[in-house]
């Protein structure tokens, strides 16, 4: 079941398009986070302002370095820790779409702890695109069934995992980090 839901994102953000997911958090919209078209999809479905950034989720926190220039230390500690799912946000984005990438540089970045997540990660070779799978401006559905229909039929394809689940979850921690290893919350 997982591998097979796994196997048929993976062709989808291969394609270039873009699919409805769970997360450890809320359930996301995403895309291959180098495909700056695919990007642009999530952009317009979401009616979402492109000056608005959107996170990327990795599978394993040793990727980091390979997406930020450069990652301060205790953003490793940051995340081994934190209680609840942490999304960083540092400068010094690359090897990612523009469209990713925050007019001072910089990109929110959330290792996942979802296996479905984590294995289309892995076998995508590259990060994806995490974004509240809701209109712009509207509340994050707290679960599937509170998704907007309009964005359930704007994706090229709904993963069927969890859609049963009414489990309340929230969005991520996030903070802002800068290289120096100095931090603040801008959403607890």
């Amino acid at each position: 079941m997982l591998k097979d839901e796994v196997n048929k994102a993976l062709k989808v953000v291969q394609d270039g398009g873009i699919i409805l997911y769970p997360t450890d958090t809320i359930w996301g919209i995403g895309c291959d986070a180098t495909n700056t078209e695919a990007v642009k999809k999530i952009y317009a479905l979401k009616q979402r302002a492109e000056s608005k950034s959107m996170i990327i989720l990795l599978d394993v926190d040793n990727k980091l370095q390979s997406y930020i220039n450069e990652v301060p230390d205790i953003a490793y500690d940051l995340m081994e820790y934190a209680e609840h799912p942490l999304t960083l946000v540092m400068p010094g984005a690359k090897n990612i779409s523009p469209a990713l990438i925050a007019e001072d540089g910089s990109v929110g970045v959330r290792v996942t702890a979802n296996p479905f997540c984590q294995q289309l990660i892995q076998r995508l070779r590259k990060p994806l695109v995490s974004t509240s799978a809701n209109i712009s401006g509207q509340p994050s559905p707290e679960y599937f069934g509170k998704i907007d229909p309009e964005i359930i039929d704007g994706v090229d394809y709904v993963v069927d995992i969890d859609q049963h689940s009414m489990e309340v979850k929230r969005p991520s921690t996030i903070m802002r980090l800068d290289p120096s290893g100095s931090f603040q919350f801008i959403r607890r």
